[in-house]
């Protein structure tokens, strides 16, 4: 059976062949570097209630139940086993940062509040704080305008052109109909 191709055209297919397929693996690595550079959109996930350094500051033992929940809101997790206790959690997942999570638990003796356990929480303006990372320091603008571009700004303005004239209208009844008719 006579071959398709000479011998010496079989050897340059195949090295193009094995070039080919070298060249994609080549481009498979270039390739994850592009998806590891492209990321989707996760938006941020918080759940719980946050209870700040100076909510839990607020509260003195002997409190009962109503008290506490005016202070630091409903509880996230209550449990018809463990009435004595008020879990409240707070967890935030945000894209590039670690997630945080802060546990507080409020125990009670019948009533009126024992003590609280759990993690240090951060004051209101620590935490504010530490969502807003995106921007630095320098970033934000100069809302002041001062003494000397004030006076450039009204050299510069122009003179504002008089009003036209309006003829003058009717005045506005002083008594309104009602709007719904007396049946």
């Amino acid at each position: 059976m006579p071959a398709l191709f000479p011998r010496q055209t079989r050897l340059v297919l195949a090295a193009a062949t094995t070039l080919a397929l070298l060249a994609g693996c080549g481009a498979l690595d270039a390739g994850s570097r592009v998806t590891t550079a492209l990321t989707p959109y996760r938006i941020e996930i918080v759940q719980g209630n946050f209870v700040s350094r100076e909510q839990v500051e607020a509260l003195q033992k002997g409190m009962n139940r109503d008290q506490v929940r005016q202070v630091l809101g409903t509880p996230l997790v209550t449990s018809v086993f463990h009435e004595e206790r008020w879990d409240y959690v707070f967890t935030l997942k945000r894209q590039g940062v670690e997630p945080q999570q802060r546990r507080l638990t409020v125990f009670f003796q019948g009533d009126s509040m024992d003590r609280v356990e759990g993690d240090t929480m951060p004051s209101e303006s620590e935490f504010v704080a530490a969502l807003d990372n995106r921007r630095k320091a320098g970033k934000v603008p100069r809302l002041e305008a001062t003494e000397e571009e004030l006076r450039t700004f009204d050299g510069k303005r122009k003179p504002a052109a008089p009003a036209p004239t309006q003829p003058a209208t009717a005045p506005a009844p002083a008594d309104y109909p009602p709007l719904e008719t007396p049946r």
